[in-house]
């Protein structure tokens, strides 16, 4: 689907966690829920975008 978020790269998300120092455990419990709000605002952003330009 052009033009939409889908959701993230987990593995990469996961890694970036880590990186952090985010505990593994906690990074897997609250990465989705994050992942889903992201991807509704950012597709709300993006389809109000498209409206404004016609």
């Amino acid at each position: 689907m052009p033009g939409v978020v889908l959701g993230w790269d987990m593995s990469a998300a996961l890694a970036m966690a880590e990186a952090l120092g985010v505990d593994r455990r906690a990074a897997v419990e609250f990465l989705p829920d994050l992942e889903a709000v992201m991807a509704r605002k950012l597709n709300a952003q993006m389809e109000e975008s498209r409206e404004a330009e016609g």
